[in-house]
Order: structure tokens, then C-alpha cells, then sequence
């Protein structure tokens, strides 16, 4: 067995200084590159993770380190609402680039994904002057009291933290796999009009195009679109949450156009500061202006540093190369998967858009029972084996794949390879 000294000393640093709260295995990094990572004791890993979404370009992307590096000779910290900063407006014209629709579109940033989706419902409710905000089974979109409560699962998240924020409803969410289509959720969304919440007290409805912490989900083609004419009906706002789905991750700047839907509101965040903390809101400029003045924003929202890493991280997801090469991975891990899932029984689905990809354990293909327990081993077995993988699901038994977008051939055959053995030695 290789020797670990120094993350043996960390993790005993770790155990005494850091809230036991925290998730995570022993597990100290040294450097990182492209779709590897290395470890304090020299070991080398391959990252199918890529730190939940938001290393897209790679570790230590050259371009966005280049941009921090500069931005770091010029100035750190203003707080916008004092002092603007060019940086902070580019960044608001390249998500803006990034939102689907003809319209004319205004941002705002901020520092989280969850920071982000709070705001997007700040606005929503100031704009329409309604309070109910819809979200859907299975949904994750945050940690925060009111981003907990839109989020649908009780363990980790929401387990001992509430009372939760009011005026938040529930409605079906499509898991075609187990029995949910899109009738059974825009059925489910009727009734809860009927049962719940009157639509004319509903701001807005939030979706994520593909469902992350909820196990991948994607929508189903006509499901947006379905939702979206339903809201508009009713005056209601549409929330894409693209937190997670993306900065290409799907292949597209935004996931939400792969359903040729026109959101009136996208939350950003992750991959978007390629490794710095920033998230965004943007939307119709006509209800991002709604909101009075000093109304929305905080001290650290689009830091300049964050937003020189931001400024490269998008400019290249607006790249059509990029795009393209994003698209042509997704493609070829999902036919690895698919052939994975041909050779693995416990493998009851493989599932995604683009390269935001996952397999679904079961103990049975015909009943489909969550099997958390092989999920959580072959996790640990690929790790064992120089393989980082990360758990999804409100069963808690799906394993997310998310390469970073700029893996090469040798990232995604290893992997694979890995992958493969970890599933062969559970069973």
C-alpha cells in the first residue's frame, strides 16, 4: 500500500479544525491540470467530477489563469455599487449572449449559484408583485433557506434545517425511468393550481433543464415548452436554473435552448468563473429593471478577479469550437457509458444531454430498486483505482459523469477503463 503522510496529517487537521459537517473523503490536493489531479502525497487522479461542474475548461485553464493573473496587477476588490468596473459590465454582455431569445437582456452578479437563484426570485416576485415561486420534484438549487427550500431533497440538505421558507410549491417533476412523463407533470402542475396555490399569486417557476443533485434528469423535449405556455397563460415568469447544465456543459451556452424555450430569467454560476467564485442573473432588461435602485446586488458580487476569470471562461463557451468539441464528448461518453450499461446489470440507465451524463444503479432491472449501496462502492473503488467520481439522486444512487469538457483521449479511455473495473468489482 502506497504510503500517505501527508494526507494522513491533513486528514487529522481536518478532523480537528474543520466542521464535521462538511462532506468529503480524506483527500488533500497538490496542483491540478486539464482533467487530472494530483495529490499531496504525489498520487495522480483522472477527474470525471471537475469540481461539481465547474471546471469545464480544465484545471488551471491557461487563458483564465492568464486573466487573473493580469487582472491581479490592476486592482482586487471595489464593491460595484461604489465603484463600477469594466470588467463587471463585460460580463454581464457575455451572459447576456449566453441567455436564449431576441430580447433585450441586462445581468446582475453575484457570488453562488445559490446567491444567484435567490436573486432571480427577488426579482420575479418584485416585478410581477406575486409571492408563490413552483419548483419541481427532484430539483436542487441550493443551501441557502429559500434555495433549500426550492430544493427537493430532504437528506443531506434539508434535514434538521427548517421551518423553510413560505410561499414555495412543489409540482411533479418528469423521471420518464421511473414512470413520470411529461402528462403525469404538467397534469400534477394543474392539479397543484387546483389544490394549492391560485397561478395568479405565482411569480414564477423554476426548472433546471437537466436535474443535477436529482440524478441527471433531462427534461423531456416537450415538456419547457409545455411549462412554458402555461405561464405565460398565467403571467408567470419562467426561472431557467442553469447553474449546473450550463456553460456548455449540454454543448450549448445555455441548456434551456436545446428546447428552443425563451426564459425570462437564467441563473448562472459554476463553470462560469473557470475556478473563481461568481454566479449571474440575467434576464428581459424590462424585469431586471423593474427592481428599485440598491434594491439587488452585496459587497462581493463580480469581484473584479472573479470577473477577469468569468470574462475568459465565457468568451471561450461562446466559441463555436468550443461548443462543437464540447458536443463531440458528449457524444462519445455517451456511447462508452451506453456500452458499460450493455456489460453491467446493475446499470438500469444511462441518461443526460450532452456531457452532463450519469448511470442509475438498480439491485434490478425490472423492478428498478435504488441501490445507493453499489453506487456508493463503486465510487469508492474507482477512487481506489485513481478515479475521482461523485454520487447524485434522491436515491442517492446514480453516479454522475462530468469531465471536464477539455479531457483528452487518454483522460476519457483511462477513465472508462477504470470505471469499467470499479463496476466489475462490485458485482
Amino acid at each position: 500500500m502506497t504510503a500517505t503522510p501527508n494526507t494522513d496529517r491533513l486528514a487529522a487537521d481536518r478532523s480537528r479544525w474543520v466542521a464535521a459537517g462538511t462532506a468529503g473523503r480524506p483527500f488533500f490536493v497538490a496542483r491540478a491540470s486539464g482533467a487530472r489531479i494530483w495529490d499531496v502525497d504525489g498520487r495522480e487522479y483522472i477527474d470525471f467530477v471537475g469540481g461539481v461542474g465547474t471546471a469545464n475548461h480544465g484545471h488551471t485553464n491557461p487563458e483564465i489563469v492568464a486573466a487573473i493573473r493580469e487582472q491581479l496587477d490592476a486592482y482586487l476588490h471595489q464593491c460595484f455599487s461604489l465603484s463600477s468596473y469594466e470588467p463587471y459590465v463585460e460580463v454581464c454582455r457575455l451572459l447576456a449572449l449566453c441567455h436564449p431569445g431576441e430580447f433585450d437582456k441586462k445581468g446582475l452578479l453575484l457570488n453562488s449559484g445559490a446567491e444567484a437563484v435567490e436573486n432571480a426570485v427577488k426579482i420575479a416576485r418584485y416585478h410581477t408583485g406575486r409571492q408563490g415561486i413552483i419548483c419541481l420534484d427532484n430539483a436542487f438549487h441550493g443551501r441557502t433557506l429559500l434555495t433549500m427550500s426550492l430544493t427537493a431533497k430532504v437528506r443531506p440538505y434539508k434535514l434538521g434545517f427548517g421551518p423553510f421558507a413560505p410561499e414555495v410549491y412543489r409540482a411533479p417533476g418528469p423521471y420518464p425511468y421511473r414512470g413520470v412523463t411529461s402528462d403525469d407533470a404538467i397534469a400534477g402542475l394543474h392539479r397543484l393550481f387546483k389544490n394549492q396555490v391560485d397561478p395568479a399569486n405565482v411569480a414564477a417557476i423554476i426548472f433546471e433543464p437537466v436535474q443535477g443533485e436529482g440524478g441527471f434528469i433531462p427534461m423531456p423535449k416537450d415538456y419547457p415548452n409545455r411549462v412554458a405556455e402555461i405561464a405565460a397563460e398565467h403571467g408567470i415568469l419562467i426561472i431557467s436554473d442553469e447553474v449546473q447544465a450550463g456553460m456548455g456543459r449540454t454543448g450549448l451556452p445555455a441548456a434551456c435552448a436545446h428546447y428552443g424555450i425563451e426564459p425570462d430569467l437564467c441563473t448562472w454560476g459554476k463553470a462560469m468563473g473557470g475556478g473563481l467564485p461568481i454566479s449571474g442573473v440575467t434576464g428581459r432588461a424590462e424585469i431586471m429593471d423593474s427592481v428599485h435602485g440598491g434594491g439587488i446586488g452585496g459587497t462581493y458580487g463580480g469581484n473584479p478577479l472573479s470577473c477577469a476569470a468569468a470574462q475568459a471562461a465565457i468568451s471561450q463557451v461562446l466559441d463555436p469550437e468550443f461548443q462543437k468539441a464540447a458536443q463531440d464528448l458528449g457524444e462519445q461518453l455517451r456511447t462508452r457509458l451506453d456500452g458499460l450499461a450493455a456489460d453491467h446489470h446493475s446499470v438500469g440507465e444511462v441518461r443526460g444531454l450532452g456531457a452532463m451524463l450519469a448511470i442509475e444503479l438498480v439491485k434490478d432491472s425490472d423492478s428498478k430498486e435504488p441501490d445507493a449501496e453499489r453506487a456508493a462502492r463503486v465510487i469508492d473503488e474507482a477512487f481506489d483505482r485513481g478515479l475521482i467520481l461523485m454520487g447524485a439522486g434522491v436515491y442517492s444512487n446514480c453516479i454522475r459523469v462530468l469531465v471536464p469538457l477539455v479531457a483528452t483521449q487518454s483522460d476519457i479511455d483511462e477513465g472508462m477503463a477504470i470505471l469499467d473495473e470499479a463496476l466489475s468489482a462490485v458485482g
